[in-house]
């Protein structure tokens, strides 16, 4: 089971930073990504790490803006900075037991209810 949270409302420019949280066996061997989903766009990718801790791989719409990292076995960080309104939407963590960190969103196979992002020029 995965929750996120952190969401919520901010300025254009500012930093935000989201959770995702495993909850029973942590996150320690799985890989976990970010998705969002706009009302106007499909569900994309924004971000993966692998558990082997390899570089991570971004979407080329937030590479330089966004970080991911683990402070511990259970949580993953999504840090957003110098947010921009097309960054707005809802928010999903994913995981999935393969080391590769791929964008593929059928690749996951676990997901949260997801975490609402709202920008505001």
């Amino acid at each position: 089971q995965l929750a996120e949270s952190g969401g919520g409302l901010v300025k254009a420019g500012d930093s935000l930073t989201l959770s995702c949280t495993g909850n029973g066996r942590g996150l320690t061997s799985y890989t976990v990504a970010w998705f969002r989903q706009s009302p106007e766009k499909e569900r994309e990718f924004v971000a993966a790490e692998s558990w082997r801790s390899t570089a991570p791989n971004y979407a080329a719409s937030v590479k330089g803006r966004f970080s991911i990292s683990r402070p511990n076995s259970q949580t993953q960080y999504l840090q957003m900075n110098n947010v921009a309104p097309e960054d707005a939407g809802q928010y999903y963590c994913a995981a999935r037991t393969s080391e590769v960190p791929t964008s593929l969103l059928h690749e996951y196979t676990y997901w949260g209810q997801g975490t609402q992002v709202t920008v505001s020029s």
